[in-house]
């Protein structure tokens, strides 16, 4: 397949609401489908919620406590009835589905922050954990590891994951770069003006197509269940996230977007043919690299559990 319909979809969850955010991820996916998206790309941590609050609360005070056990009891448990349906909504849509959540093992504690991704049979095709987290996500989410940084094959093209800050990262992005990717899938949070700097500088390093997904959040959007909401979302006209969900080609030239302010859906057809031809020029780990001055090694092992080390 050479040219993909690509849906980058941005909205809100129904915060910490973790069927309801399911159900309306499915209700996006079903409408990205009705505009013949084979590839649909939805925000970081969009199930149940991105933890903004732990940018305004402290470590371990009352209010982080009750926002963590609301998370946590809320989180995905990949296999269970939440993935089943998002599994049932690709399948439906016959297409590849990109969606982040914040996962928590079936019997475990620590939460993650995972990227899913599922072909349009329903597979699940990859889970990439978030292997460095920034600030105040690091009193949220445990490390992924390497295991998951590699490309994908789909049946849109081979697909790389990065979330939010890892795309600032050199040598994750280049890791993928190395794996062959066209498709590199960049989902955050961040939404400040610099980050479509960043997304065309890395569709324009690699040469690859790069779909960067934002929330649109509002502070209305945080319910009024939500533990300490009037003290830490006092503001209701405030926007906690603006968005930015853009689409640059392998030039660096953006295609779509930036969607700023609203919830919405960029929807563009790709020409994965383009990617090939702009490496002509600049392969950043081909002709263009130097193997023999520079060299990166990518320990693509599990790191081991609990059970593994007992065992």
């Amino acid at each position: 397949m050479s040219v993909v319909r690509v849906a980058a979809v941005q909205a809100a969850p129904v915060v910490l609401d973790r069927s309801a955010t399911v159900d309306k991820a499915c209700g996006l996916i079903d409408k990205a489908a009705g505009e013949g998206a084979e590839l649909i790309v939805l925000p970081e941590s969009f199930v149940p919620a991105f933890p903004e609050w732990a940018w305004r609360t402290s470590p371990w005070n009352p209010k982080a406590a009750a926002l963590s056990a609301v998370l946590a009891d809320q989180a995905v448990v990949v296999g269970g009835t939440d993935t089943d349906a998002l599994s049932t909504a690709a399948r439906r849509a016959g297409a590849c589905v990109s969606i982040g959540v914040t996962e928590r093992e079936q019997h475990g504690s620590t939460l993650y922050n995972t990227q899913l991704l599922f072909g349009p049979d329903g597979r699940l095709l990859h889970r990439h954990r978030k292997m460095s987290l920034t600030g105040a996500e690091r009193l949220v989410w445990g490390q992924g590891d390497g295991s998951t940084l590699h490309a994908v094959d789909t049946a849109v093209g081979r697909v790389g994951t990065l979330i939010c800050w890892e795309n600032l990262m050199p040598l994750a992005r280049t890791a993928l770069y190395a794996d062959g990717i066209d498709l590199y899938l960049a989902p955050t949070w961040d939404a400040a003006d610099a980050w479509v700097a960043t997304l065309r500088h890395v569709a324009r390093e690699g040469r690859v197509f790069v779909i960067g997904v934002n929330q649109f959040v509002r502070a209305t959007d945080m319910g009024p269940a939500l533990p300490h909401r009037s003290e830490l979302y006092g503001d209701l006209d405030d926007v906690l996230s603006p968005g930015n969900t853009t689409i640059v080609a392998p030039s660096g030239d953006v295609i779509a977007g930036p969607l700023v302010g609203e919830e919405g859906m960029l929807v563009v057809d790709l020409d994965l043919a383009d990617a090939q031809a702009a490496r002509q020029m600049n392969d950043p780990v081909g002709h263009y690299a130097r193997g023999d001055v520079l060299q990166l090694v990518v320990d693509r092992r599990p790191r081991p559990g609990i059970t593994e080390l007992r065992a």
